[in-house]
């Protein structure tokens, strides 16, 4: 920036001292062309300070192919690259990055006290190179659930990319302690999880996904608005408070379209025939899935009271076939 400053000041230096030697006419003549000389100083110091609009491109190597099983994948809106770009980064390559390190007692996937590793959801933006569109990091699982992190998530919880559990690597991780299944290649933590808000009786959760493969960073609107109720309901309190509870809750397992998790196998159009059609079995299932299903992998919900089971229901309903009279 500074030569660039200098060089704009140098050619008004000599400009003006050229128009002291000079005759009448041509002081005039060059007190013009010092003028123009000063407006372009000023505005090479505007372009110097003007902050750049496009996104950087990463500043990890991202391959083209997956070299080991434990490179992370990484797509979505990636700078440089066309939309839905899959690109591959070591593990070696993460671990070379300034890492941060925190001891954590509330996740309960790991031992207490456990000290994780990792880098911070809200750096790897900029690191790898995310378009700045890109207001959404969603997680995907080798089991096809999916953990979504907007903006106002991370800025809260400052979510972290796990890649050391007490200093070892994904191989030698604790075993998850209900399914006793390996818990990398990569998982995300908190530093200490707060709730940041409550809508009916459901309290804002933790987004603690392990079996992380991949990393897409998304459009916010796009993602979530393949679950956004119908217009013509939109403004219904209760669909409202029920649309908010899915994107945090339902939509980890259920998908809608191409978007959200695919773990439970049922999509989004599945639970609406529930909640129109049986919506007794619907919200005994949200309350306690092992009543209806004695294998449902789905956490209970027993201390959703009767309006927030409500809302899920009004929210589910409306996109139901409408019945033809």
């Amino acid at each position: 920036m500074h030569s660039q400053l200098d060089f704009c000041a140098h050619r008004n230096t000599l400009a003006l001292e050229y128009s002291m030697r000079s005759s009448p006419a041509a002081r005039l003549k060059t007190k013009t062309i010092a003028l123009l000389l000063f407006s372009l100083a000023a505005l090479c110091m505007a372009g110097s300070k003007a902050p750049a609009q496009n996104s950087a491109r990463s500043s990890v190597p991202l391959n083209a192919t997956r070299k080991l099983p434990s490179d992370l994948e990484v797509g979505g809106e990636l700078a440089g690259l066309p939309a839905g770009t899959t690109r591959y980064v070591p593990l070696d390559s993460l671990l070379a990055l300034p890492l941060v390190t925190y001891t954590v007692t509330d996740d309960p996937d790991l031992p207490s006290p456990s000290q994780v590793s990792g880098v911070p959801l809200e750096d790897l933006e900029q690191l790898l190179g995310a378009e700045a569109s890109a207001d959404l990091i969603v997680a995907i699982c080798d089991d096809k659930y999916r953990a979504n992190y907007s903006r106002d998530y991370i800025k809260e919880h400052h979510p972290l990319l796990v890649l050391l559990v007490n200093g070892e690597s994904p191989s030698r991780w604790p075993k998850d302690p209900e399914s006793h299944s390996d818990m990398g290649p990569y998982m995300i933590s908190h530093p200490k999880f707060t709730p940041s808000f409550k809508i009916l009786s459901h309290t804002d959760e933790a987004q603690i996904p392990w079996g992380v493969v991949r990393l897409e960073f998304r459009d916010e609107k796009m993602v979530f608005g393949a679950i956004a109720p119908p217009a013509a309901r939109s403004e219904d309190a209760s669909v409202q408070a029920g649309y908010k509870i899915a994107q945090q809750y339902c939509f980890h397992c259920h998908n809608s379209g191409q978007e959200g998790g695919q773990k439970a196998g049922r999509s989004w159009k599945v639970l609406a025939a529930f909640a129109s059609s049986a919506p007794d079995y619907f919200s005994a299932y949200v309350r306690d899935p092992k009543t209806k299903n004695a294998s449902a992998q789905m956490p209970g919900n027993p201390n959703y009271d009767d309006a927030t089971i409500r809302a899920m229901r009004d929210y589910f309903a409306t996109f139901a076939p409408v019945e033809k009279k």
